[in-house]
This record gives C-alpha cells, sequence and structure tokens, in this order.
C-alpha cells in the first residue's frame, strides 16, 4: 500500500456518511479522482467513457446508481457533506464533515494526479 493509499484510507474514515434518496443521481456528473483511487475501479473502454461524457454522467452511473459506491472516489464521498458541494435533494449527515478534513481532502487532490472519469 503506497503512502496516498494509505491517506486516502484515512480521509476516507473522516467523511460522514448519510443516507442518499433512492435512485437520485443528481450529484454524479464528470469527476476527477486521484490515480490511485480509479486503479481500484474496473476498467472502462474508452468508448464508455466518450459515452458518459457526451451524457455528462461518470462512467461509473449504471442502471441502478453508482457501479462502484463501496471504493467511489474522495471528491463523490464529499457530495452533501459540505455546504461547498451541498446535495440537491438537502439530504446531509447529522454532523457536516470537519473543515480541517475538507482542505485535507482538497489539498490531497490538488497535489495528486487526476484522471477524468
Amino acid at each position: 500500500m503506497t503512502p496516498n493509499d494509505r491517506k486516502i484510507e484515512k480521509l476516507r474514515q473522516r467523511i460522514p456518511s448519510f443516507t442518499c434518496v433512492v435512485g437520485c443521481h443528481d450529484c454524479c456528473g464528470p469527476v476527477t479522482a486521484s490515480a490511485e483511487e480509479v486503479a481500484r475501479l474496473p476498467i472502462k473502454a474508452e468508448s464508455e467513457h466518450a459515452a458518459a461524457l457526451d451524457r455528462l454522467d461518470c462512467v461509473y452511473l449504471g442502471q441502478h446508481g453508482c457501479e462502484v459506491y463501496g471504493q467511489r472516489p474522495l471528491i463523490c464521498r464529499l457530495f452533501g457533506t459540505t455546504p461547498r458541494l451541498a446535495c440537491p435533494n438537502g439530504k446531509r449527515p447529522v454532523y457536516m464533515i470537519d473543515p480541517g478534513t475538507e482542505r485535507e481532502i482538497h489539498h490531497f487532490l490538488a497535489n495528486t494526479r487526476q484522471v477524468l472519469l
């Protein structure tokens, strides 16, 4: 496990969770994720990436929602946990993410190689 992999795991543990609206994917779209996070995800064909981008969707958004929910990237986990990335349906955790943790996540993302999903 690389230092970045360890950092990702530690940050994931500090992001609060909440229950989404069943079937909703309003916050899904093309995002970037660190190369380490992408390496954990199934490989998708270039044609799948292009089709998802044409729809302004994430390539991992399937018919029944996120196909990689358990391994979704940090940026996806932030949605709904901070006022900066509020859930359009008003869902949120009981306690929003600690501002220091949010800064650490943004710093990590800004300082790692990002890949478009």
